[in-house]
């Protein structure tokens, strides 16, 4: 088994994806004009690098989809629990699906995020993918944290139609959790969320 710091992912340099820090922002994006010119920048800019080196890099940004599902009024959560890997993470809730993106030969940038994040819905959840849409309606940067300042996330939702089942694959290390956006914003839940699902939660 490879490590996966040593798998090649796709990363773009800072200062042409913030346009020299004019297009910065902290927590979620979702004005149209800005979030099109900083993925457009990234499509521009893109190259691969080893996820290690990237992950000790400020200078790059790593795209990474992270999809977040929703059905009616509730919206799916996953907390990880202490039989996962990252122990960091340990019963935190997160509410986003998504992760590091690969190059595919033949598909432009656009084409890439979608398959990455189609591979990532299919590796982690049980979901009919034929019942859902996906819009991607935002950006998400956090700079205030070594892990998020070499990471952009690029907010997903997808809207689930009623009836639809969904549940979490690796049930050993992560419990499928379902909530309403009041319940989200009590304290005793938002404070158990990741950093990226509390920015999430103000924008739905």
């Amino acid at each position: 088994m490879t490590n996966k710091m040593d798998e090649q992912i796709i990363v773009a340099p800072r200062t042409t994806v913030f346009n020299n820090e004019q297009l910065t922002f902290q927590g979620v994006n979702s004005k149209q004009s800005q979030t099109q010119q900083i993925v457009a920048n990234m499509a521009s800019s893109y190259s691969v690098m080893r996820r290690g080196d990237a992950e000790e890099n400020p200078e790059y940004k790593q795209p990474i989809p992270y999809c977040v599902i929703r059905q009616g009024d509730k919206v799916f959560g996953y907390k990880r629990l202490s039989g996962g890997g990252e122990a960091r993470l340990h019963n935190q809730i997160s509410l986003g699906v998504g992760g590091h993106v690969n190059d595919i030969e033949g598909l432009d940038f656009y084409g890439v995020i979608s398959e990455s994040l189609k591979r990532e819905l299919d590796e982690e959840l049980y979901i009919d993918q034929d019942k859902f849409t996906l819009s991607t309606i935002g950006l998400i940067n956090d700079d205030e944290n070594e892990v998020g300042r070499v990471h952009l996330g690029m907010l997903v939702i997808a809207e689930l139609e009623e009836g639809a089942k969904v549940s979490v694959k690796e049930t050993d290390q992560l419990e499928g959790l379902w909530f309403s956006v009041d319940e989200l914003k009590q304290p005793e839940v938002f404070e158990s969320l990741e950093t990226w699902s509390q920015f999430v939660v103000g924008i739905l």
